[in-house]
């Protein structure tokens, strides 16, 4: 029964390895469509504050309010999405243990405790083993 807990252990790894794969592309996309809405909001109050400069006036409140508003939104939003990968690139860095805290935490709830041996290390690997191509 050992080696399929292992089999099954490996395969919860490359699952959540799978899966944060996925989520990384997803925010990444987010982040990147967030940053072009800042970008466009911070256009659109430039180029407003520029006619009313060009006119002879000030940009008026409301006007300001409203765009500056926005570009704070879609500001925030950005920051938000590229603090979410920041910390999905970590994890992956990391490496992934043998539970993670979702599995802690029904582990703990099952009454069964997560296995204490480490993942293999570096030194473990063969030579000939060139890993995934």
């Amino acid at each position: 029964m050992p080696l399929w807990d292992k089999v099954k252990q490996e395969l919860d790894r490359a699952g959540r390895a799978a899966q944060d794969a996925l989520d990384e592309g997803r925010v990444r996309l987010e982040a990147f469509r967030a940053r072009q809405h800042a970008d466009r909001a911070a256009q659109a109050l430039g180029y407003a504050l520029f006619r009313a400069r060009t006119g002879g006036s000030d940009l008026d409140a409301q006007a300001y309010e409203r765009l500056s508003a926005t570009l704070a939104r879609h500001e925030a939003e950005a920051t938000k999405l590229e603090t979410q990968l920041d910390d999905i690139q970590g994890r992956r860095k990391a490496g992934y243990p043998e539970e993670g805290p979702a599995d802690t935490e029904s582990s703990a709830a099952s009454g069964t405790t997560p296995p204490s041996e480490p993942p293999p290390s570096a030194d473990t690997v063969s030579p000939t083993d060139t890993g995934p191509t």
